[in-house]
């Protein structure tokens, strides 16, 4: 899924150690990438072999990815697993690159989660194209769904990223409708009592 929006046009073979290219900076947004956050620098860093703009976008898209997982203030091993998969197959890096960027944005997400979330999902909008946005949604739903449910919790976190990515209410909807059973399966559980 990510593969066709976060290559060029050009790239017709996934090249080694593929990485999403950054889509150009637009100065109207007023981004400023000497304001990147901390989190972002910290992840980038482990990612010193690709080109700067390239391991921002991937530091922040996994960023991303944590934050969905950790919405109801737990990264299950699924959830775990989906993000290495979607990093490794879909983002074009190779599987030690996918299990250590996800662990560190793990670590940024539960660390820092309610002070970065906003920003690191800002940077990675202004780095974006609309395409690549709406795919990294896409991811974060699956990552939500991973275990057989989506919270509340994960629920909410993930209109608000939809919300801070700028994707519109009728691509969202059609998200949701993706996941419609994961949605029914959970309102048919019956509620825990005491």
């Amino acid at each position: 899924m990510f593969r066709r929006f976060l290559r060029g046009p050009d790239d017709r073979k996934p090249a080694d150690n593929a990485v999403p290219e950054p889509a150009p900076a637009n100065a109207s947004s007023g981004f400023d990438p000497r304001h990147e956050t901390e989190t972002v620098r910290r992840i980038v860093a482990r990612l010193e072999s690709l080109p700067p703009e390239r391991a921002r976008l991937l530091a922040s898209m996994a960023y991303v990815l944590a934050r969905a997982a950790y919405a109801d203030f737990d990264i299950s091993d699924a959830e775990t697993s989906t993000m290495e998969r979607i990093l490794t197959a879909d983002a074009g890096i190779d599987e030690p690159q996918a299990v250590l960027v996800t662990e560190m944005a793990k670590i940024q997400a539960r660390a820092y989660g309610q002070t970065e979330d906003y920003l690191v999902t800002r940077e990675f909008r202004e780095t974006s194209t609309p395409e690549q946005r709406l795919a990294v949604l896409r991811a974060c739903f699956a990552v939500g769904a991973a275990d057989d449910s989506i919270s509340g919790e994960e629920s909410a976190t993930l209109n608000e990223i939809a919300n801070e990515l700028d994707v519109d209410r009728e691509a969202l909807g059609r998200l949701r409708g993706e996941y419609a059973e994961i949605y029914a399966a959970r309102r048919m559980i019956p509620p825990h009592r005491d």
